[in-house]
């Protein structure tokens, strides 16, 4: 279902009247004026999470097994979801050199990163948002040398007010909303002056789970998942400018 600006609501009609509600109801908390911006990093401002399953795929295929979509998919946006060395494991039957397979897959995937740019629409968020001088921050489950080498690939190292990364605490991690208030507090901003951008049902959760308005952006990979319980779908940040996007919530 897509709404008269071309934005994909999700499949679900209770979905779109959860928007509608968020948006319209009295009480709504998006009345507020919105002050941050809270960016998920993998698969939300450049798609490392295709980069990540392609290159567990070519791994397995170099074992002469086949990754489950269905299995892998369980670590999407979290930590601990799903261990594909012992995976990989349990389909040969026998124990592999763990730290020699982690390195195989390490390296493919960066060599694929590498060819990654921004997502649609990110810079231009990024560029309006500083304009309308709104902080930006990178909220993530991922480690802070992951974030701070994809970011410096991506040429937008600077300009962030803060980046909280769970760094390796499965405690912290989506889907647990510790990750997004930790940065509410760091921003010194209520749950009701920021939006959250996501791209998976973990990090959804995470953002709604500490009170903040979450627009999910899929992916390639997270648009195979159920994201209904977002506030908001849209298949790009280009299909909703962000100054349409804070008409729509003001």
């Amino acid at each position: 279902m897509r709404d008269p600006l071309g934005v994909g609501l999700g499949e679900a009609d209770t979905h779109l009247r959860r928007e509608r509600e968020a948006l319209h109801a009295p009480d709504s908390t998006m009345a507020r004026m919105i002050r941050a911006l809270l960016f998920d990093f993998d698969g939300t401002l450049v798609d490392s999470e295709s980069v990540c399953l392609h290159a567990w795929e070519e791994t397995y295929r170099s074992h002469g097994v086949e990754l489950s979509f269905e299995r892998w998919r369980r670590g999407i946006g979290t930590l601990n979801g799903f261990d594909e060395l012992a995976h990989l494991e349990e389909l040969l039957g026998q124990a592999v050199d763990r730290d020699a397979v982690d390195e195989e897959h390490r390296r493919r995937e960066l060599e694929l990163l590498a060819q990654e740019p921004l997502r649609p629409g990110v810079q231009a968020y990024l560029d309006r948002a500083r304009e309308r001088g709104l902080a930006v921050a990178i909220v993530s489950t991922s480690g802070p040398e992951w974030i701070a080498r994809g970011l410096e690939h991506l040429g937008c190292s600077d300009g962030w007010h803060c980046v909280i990364s769970a760094n390796g605490d499965p405690v912290r991690a989506k889907p647990a909303p510790t990750v997004y208030l930790e940065a509410l507090g760091e921003l010194a901003v209520e749950a009701a002056e920021a939006i959250a951008f996501e791209d998976s049902p973990n990090g959804v959760k995470a953002a709604r789970a500490a009170g903040i308005f979450c627009v999910a952006v899929p992916n390639d990979v997270t648009k195979r998942l159920d994201l209904s319980h977002a506030d908001l779908v849209v298949d790009s940040l280009e299909a909703l400018p962000l100054d349409t996007l804070l008409a729509r919530l003001g």
